[in-house]
């Protein structure tokens, strides 16, 4: 929760917020996270505007993961951008003869007093910078599909003969020796 207080309703005020704040569930895809009690850096900016308070932000922290390709364990530096418009809680005349849709008021953040909830709005910043498919590097090869061996560890040379099904080795045969059939 983010104080607006100092900044007033008065359009034009502007402040900037920098907090190091815990990570209370990990925020998570498949492959990657930054998990539960992990620290993050918010820097903010808290801009009053006519409807509202307009947060522009920057979430750092680490993340952790496995490679796509060799299942190695890595950690990085993650940032996300994001900037969300807080609404006034709106006053009973404005309810009653709003004329905007229902459905826009779901997908609108309010202020609770004078606070702001950026949790949910940080956890889709975060969840959406996650990479899809980590890699511990550019030109990592991944794994053998045969053995399962890292193949940057085994090398080039690496392999499990020529791979024909044993059930196609009489149709090989008759390939690389027509004549003798």
């Amino acid at each position: 929760m983010v104080d607006t207080r100092q900044l007033g309703r008065q359009p034009g005020s502007m402040r900037t917020v920098n907090r190091i704040v815990t990570v209370p569930d990990a925020f998570e895809t498949a492959m990657a996270s930054v998990p539960k009690g992990q620290e993050t850096e918010l820097d903010l900016r808290l801009e009053a505007v006519m409807e509202g308070v307009l947060v522009t932000g920057t979430v750092r922290g680490r993340l952790t993961a496995e490679c796509s390709r060799c299942l190695d364990p890595l950690s990085e530096e993650l940032e996300a951008g994001f900037q969300e418009m807080y609404r006034y809680a709106a006053d009973d005349e404005e309810s009653l003869g709003g004329d905007g849709d229902a459905n826009d008021e779901d997908e609108d953040y309010y202020l609770e007093g004078d606070l702001l909830d950026l949790e949910p709005v940080v956890r889709d910043a975060v969840v959406l910078a996650l990479p899809l498919s980590p890699l511990c590097g550019p030109d990592c090869p991944g794994l053998c599909a045969e053995c399962g061996a890292k193949l940057a560890d085994v090398g080039p040379e690496h392999g499990h003969g020529d791979g024909v099904d044993p059930r196609w080795e009489a149709l090989r045969e008759i390939a690389e020796k027509p004549e003798q059939q």
